[in-house]
């Protein structure tokens, strides 16, 4: 299992805000969540998804796509992965073994 960090910038919108294109890659994933491809988290600054790296790099181009079909000429998208495989390890056993070390 893989995770991605990935951040999608549309560029050329009307204004500096972007949020409704965030949200519309955020209904995109949970689309793929419900087909059981991947799982994903929003932060304030990316997204993570993680799942089997053949999945995320489809569900990386659909998700890049999406500010094209509103319209935009240019979007970049900066994309970087977490690939271990001596361990099946998600998002979430990630922060718990930091958070071991805090106690």
């Amino acid at each position: 299992m893989a995770i991605v960090d990935v951040v999608v910038i549309p560029v050329g919108t009307e204004g500096p805000s972007v949020s409704k294109y965030i949200a519309e890659i955020q209904t995109k994933l949970e689309a793929f969540k419900q087909e059981g491809k991947i799982d994903y988290q929003l932060t304030p600054m990316n997204t993570l998804i993680e799942g089997e790296l053949s999945d995320l790099f489809e569900v990386v181009q659909a998700i890049h796509e999406l500010p094209f079909d509103k319209g935009l000429d240019r979007v970049c998208t900066n994309i970087r992965i977490d690939d271990r495989r001596d361990k099946n390890r998600k998002m979430n056993d990630k922060l718990e073994s930091v958070r071991k070390h805090l106690q």
